[in-house]
């Protein structure tokens, strides 16, 4: 990863377990991987294995702009770390600890280029936030 990647966060008011299965099913993936309420999810695939690779389709509900997040898995250690390469050679490291009975999810990843860090942070994070809601309320 270079040097000026950008960190989120969320703890997760939920075990492990459930955190992982909630993050990397794509039965669930569909339910929180968008930043905000007129954007959606409509389909995920993902073979979590290292080698395997990830896709989510993400879409306003508007049909007016749309796009796939394509991955490729460098490491996978169940319930504990994810890393992968995007398409244009960024990295994401994703991590999940215990901390008090919750899980903390921590996503560690390389910027690109065309848009501010600060509104890639608050986009990731919206999506991460996202998730947090979803867990807790199922």
């Amino acid at each position: 990863m270079k040097s000026d990647r950008i960190e989120i966060s969320a703890l997760v008011r939920a075990e492990k377990r459930k955190v992982w299965n909630y993050y990397t099913q794509p039965e669930h993936i569909t339910n929180w991987n968008f930043a905000s309420d007129d954007w959606c999810c409509p389909s995920a695939e993902n073979d979590l294995q290292k080698g395997g690779k990830y896709k989510a389709r993400m879409e306003a509900k508007d049909g007016s702009f749309g796009f796939d997040f394509e991955a490729v898995y460098d490491e996978v250690v169940p319930k504990e770390k994810l890393e992968y390469h995007l398409e244009d050679g960024r990295v994401v490291l994703t991590t999940f600890s215990t901390s008090d009975g919750q899980t903390k999810v921590t996503t560690v990843f390389d910027p690109e280029e065309q848009n501010p860090v600060e509104m890639q942070k608050n986009g990731w994070q919206a999506i991460l936030n996202n998730f947090k809601k979803y867990v807790e309320n199922n």
